[in-house]
C-alpha cells in the first residue's frame, strides 16, 4: 500500500469501515431513486397507446380534446371518462406504480381523511387526502437537494471566510472575529418568524436565510488550518519567490485545510435537512402544499390516532439521519492519517 496516493488510502480505510460503505451506498442508491419520484409516484400516466399514437403525459402536456374529450384544458388522466376511453378499442395506459403525486387527492377514498393504509393508498393519506407514499418519496428528495444546496453555500462562504482570516491574521482577523461574533447572538429563530411573516414562505428564501447563518462554524476550521500552515517554510518560500497570495491559497493551504471540511460535510447535510423539518413542523418552513417531512409530523401530532402518518415519517426521517451520520464517522475515520495502512 506505500505505493498508493493518499486519496487511494483514504478510499481503502472507508471502504474497510463497512458500516459506512454499505451506508453510503444505501444512501446514494435512495437518492437516486428519487431524483426520478415521477416515475415511480406520479397522477399522470407513463406511457398511453390511444388510437395508434403514443402519448408521454410525464413531458408533454396534452388536452382532453386529445382523447376524445371536450375541454380544451390538461387532461385529468385520473378522470372515469378518460379511463373508459383508455381501456376500449386496443388502447392501453401504463401508470406509475404509485398512481399518485404528492398533490394528488384520493376523491374516491371510502373513508375519511387521513384515512389508513389500504391496497389504493399504501401508506394511507393524510388530512387532505393526498398519499403518504407520495409526500414521502417527494419529501426525502427535496429534503436531500435542500441539504446538499445549504450544504455547498454554507461550505463555500466557510471556506472563504475562514481563509481570508488565517492567511491574513491582524486587524483583518480581529476585524471577522468581532463581526462572526456579533452575528452569532443574531435570534435566528426570531428571524425567521419575522421574514415568514412579511415575504411569502419558499424554498429560497429558506436557503438564503439558513445560509447566513450556516458557514460560521465552518470557518473556525479553516482558519486554524491556514493560521498553522502560513508560517510554514514552502509558504515563506513562495512568497519571496513573488507567487501570488490567491495562489498560496489555492494551491498550498487549502487542499491540507480541506480534511476538517470534507468530514463534515456529512453532519452538515443531515444538520439541514433537520433544520427544514424543523421549520416545516413549526410552520415556519414551505408552504402546506409543498411535499414535506416536518409537515407529516405536523399533521402526525394533530392527528394522534393516525399513526401511520407518525411513524412513517419518522422512519424515514431517522433512517435518512442515520445513513448520513454512519457515512461522516466513516469518512472521519477515513481521513484521519493517524489510522494503520500508512
Amino acid at each position: 500500500m506505500n505505493n498508493l496516493t493518499s486519496t487511494q488510502r483514504s478510499w481503502q480505510r472507508f471502504k474497510s469501515n463497512r458500516r459506512g460503505y454499505y451506508s453510503l451506498w444505501i444512501f446514494s442508491i435512495l437518492f437516486i431513486l428519487s431524483l426520478f419520484a415521477e416515475l415511480w409516484s406520479n397522477d399522470k400516466p407513463l406511457v398511453i397507446f390511444y388510437q395508434g399514437d403514443y402519448y408521454f403525459p410525464l413531458v408533454t402536456v396534452y388536452p382532453e380534446t386529445t382523447f376524445g374529450g371536450d375541454f380544451e384544458t390538461e387532461a385529468e388522466y385520473q378522470d372515469n371518462y378518460l379511463k373508459e376511453k383508455f381501456n376500449q378499442d386496443g388502447n392501453w395506459v401504463w401508470y406509475a406504480p404509485n398512481p399518485y403525486s404528492y398533490n394528488t387527492i384520493n376523491y374516491d377514498n371510502a373513508q375519511p381523511n387521513p384515512a389508513p393504509p389500504s391496497k389504493d393508498n399504501w401508506l394511507g393519506t393524510d388530512d387532505r387526502g393526498r398519499d403518504v407514499l407520495a409526500r414521502l418519496i417527494y419529501g426525502f428528495r427535496l429534503s436531500v437537494l435542500f441539504g446538499l444546496a445549504l450544504t455547498v453555500i454554507g461550505t463555500a462562504m466557510g471556506i472563504l471566510a475562514g481563509a481570508i482570516q488565517g492567511y491574513f491574521g491582524g486587524r483583518i482577523d480581529l476585524f471577522f472575529q468581532r463581526f462572526i461574533e456579533i452575528w452569532n447572538s443574531m435570534p435566528e429563530l426570531y428571524l425567521l418568524i419575522i421574514f415568514a411573516s412579511i415575504f411569502n414562505p419558499s424554498l429560497l428564501l429558506l436557503l438564503v436565510l439558513l445560509s447566513l447563518f450556516g458557514w460560521m462554524g465552518l470557518a473556525d476550521y479553516v482558519r486554524a488550518e491556514f493560521l498553522r500552515g502560513r508560517n510554514m517554510d514552502y509558504v515563506k518560500a513562495a512568497r519571496a519567490l513573488g507567487v501570488p497570495n490567491f495562489t498560496i491559497m489555492w494551491r498550498h493551504l487549502l487542499p491540507n485545510a480541506m480534511t476538517p471540511v470534507i468530514t463534515f460535510l456529512p453532519f452538515r447535510i443531515s444538520s439541514a435537512i433537520l433544520a427544514l423539518t424543523s421549520l416545516d413542523f413549526l410552520g415556519l418552513g414551505l408552504p402546506p402544499s409543498e411535499p414535506s417531512l416536518g409537515e407529516l409530523l405536523a399533521q402526525g401530532k394533530a392527528n394522534i390516532s393516525s399513526w401511520w402518518l407518525s411513524l412513517s415519517t419518522f422512519i424515514v426521517l431517522v433512517g435518512t439521519l442515520v445513513l448520513l451520520i454512519f457515512i461522516g464517522e466513516a469518512l472521519r475515520e477515513a481521513i484521519d492519517s493517524r489510522k494503520g495502512g500508512d
